[in-house]
């Protein structure tokens, strides 16, 4: 109910009224999110990939921002996931990741042919979501990535993006850097998970706790709860217990072990 309201004050700002269909009912269950004055969501749900490790949860063909920026009566920026290509996703992420105070977009997309990548989109003109910096495809269809983290982890002033490669096979954490306009890998760690085959929802995510930010992930065999931190240089990680079906959610609140 919060992000609903939250929705209708973004789209009354953009003076949406206007726009015949809610972009509400035009969303993919559960993709919807919401940051200040935006509001993000997939929509076009697709068969095409076929690959369907998030259970439910379909494959979208199109990437919708709500925004005051936007000139259409609908007050909405989009982008196609393009010829060949889904987004993989579970949620798009309104985050700002070039400090100018307007949150970008950070999504899994994914080609039929290469498998998963990482993209941050931007507003851009003739209200277009246009492409800011990506990762490499993993290279091989049918391969995917699970987003894990999104904030200035080391404290440089930079934001970097985590992901888990490869949840289900690789499991390996790989933080990106994005600096004069680009994404650049700084670390990578193996050894753990966030996302079992058949999951609607990616698992952990990032603390604040004492001494800064964490990432809460799996061990790879998912009987372990870490908490992983990046110092700049190298990923450490440390044992917080044994995993049970609410101690990862525990660990997010502070409260395990």
């Amino acid at each position: 109910m919060i992000l609903r309201a939250a929705l209708v004050c973004v789209l009354a700002a953009t003076g949406a009224q206007a726009c015949r269909v809610s972009p509400e009912t035009q969303a993919i269950a559960g993709s919807m999110t919401q940051s200040g004055d935006q509001a993000a969501w997939y929509r076009d749900p697709t068969d095409i990939y076929g690959h369907g490790i998030m259970g439910n949860i379909p494959d979208a063909l199109t990437l919708v921002v709500a925004s005051p920026r936007s000139a259409n009566s609908c007050g909405v920026f989009s982008v196609a996931a393009g010829d060949g290509h889904v987004f993989e996703d579970t949620a798009p992420r309104l985050v700002d990741v070039t400090g100018d105070g307007i949150p970008e977009v950070i999504a899994v997309r994914s080609s039929v042919t290469q498998g998963a990548q990482l993209v941050v989109y931007a507003e851009g003109p003739e209200d277009r979501l246009t492409v800011l910096a990506e990762t490499p495809y993993i290279g091989r269809r049918n391969r995917w990535l699970a987003p894990a983290a999104w904030a200035d982890l080391d404290g440089d002033g930079a934001v970097e993006i985590a992901f888990v490669d490869r949840p289900h096979l690789a499991k390996t954490l790989r933080i990106w850097r994005f600096s004069d306009g680009a994404l650049t890998e700084v670390a990578a760690a193996s050894g753990v998970t966030n996302h079992r085959i058949g999951d609607e929802i990616i698992h952990g995510g990032l603390r604040t706790c004492d001494g800064g930010p964490e990432m809460i992930l799996a061990s790879a065999d998912w009987t372990e709860v870490l908490a992983l931190r990046f110092d700049g240089r190298e990923i450490k990680a440390r044992r917080l217990g044994t995993n049970t079906p609410t101690a990862m959610q525990e660990a997010m609140n502070c409260s395990f072990p």
